[in-house]
């Protein structure tokens, strides 16, 4: 009998973008019969038990998000030798579906960091809601919209679930 892997899924958001992504791989992953829990990586107060973890930050101006960075250094001794990926979300234009987006600088240290087996971006989304006077001004001048590709989203995450069987 094998058992279920558990995979936690953080990410760190401002606008709620990116808890949007990790809430479509949370429900990709438990299609695949993955037991998952998608949490805000602020709030996550332990990695125990989980055999996995997935952690997304939102990417602003050219930084990944805090509370993804924080997550890094607080586990990543913890998450030694456990699988983890990685992903940020950010590019206002179909740039992250036209071509593969590296991570900056602060994804690429928790790449190493985590020993992650991959890091992926997809992009953002920006809308009349979102934050900020730049943001709503973007919007205004045309600049907004939802440039998250759902089925990439969702195949990867068959992969990540292919991985852990």
């Amino acid at each position: 009998m094998t058992t279920t892997p558990r995979v936690l899924v953080a990410y760190g958001t401002k606008n709620g973008a990116t808890a949007g992504i990790a809430e479509t791989i949370g429900a990709a992953l438990d299609r695949e019969g993955i037991a998952v829990d998608v949490q805000p990586a602020g709030q996550v107060r332990s990695v125990d038990g989980y055999d996995a973890v997935v952690l997304g930050g939102a990417l602003y101006a050219g930084r990944w998000h805090r509370d993804a960075r924080r997550f890094v250094r607080r586990y990543a001794g913890e998450l030694n030798g456990r699988p983890v990926w990685l992903f940020s979300s950010g590019p206002l234009d179909d740039s992250a579906d036209a071509r593969e987006i590296g991570p900056v600088a602060q994804a690429a240290s928790a790449v190493a960091a985590l020993h992650a087996r991959q890091h992926i971006t997809f992009g953002g989304q920006l809308t009349e809601t979102t934050k900020g006077f730049i943001a709503r001004a973007m919007v205004r001048n045309g600049k907004g919209g939802d440039f998250r590709n759902q089925e990439r989203i969702q195949a990867w995450s068959r992969g990540i679930a292919a991985a852990l069987r």
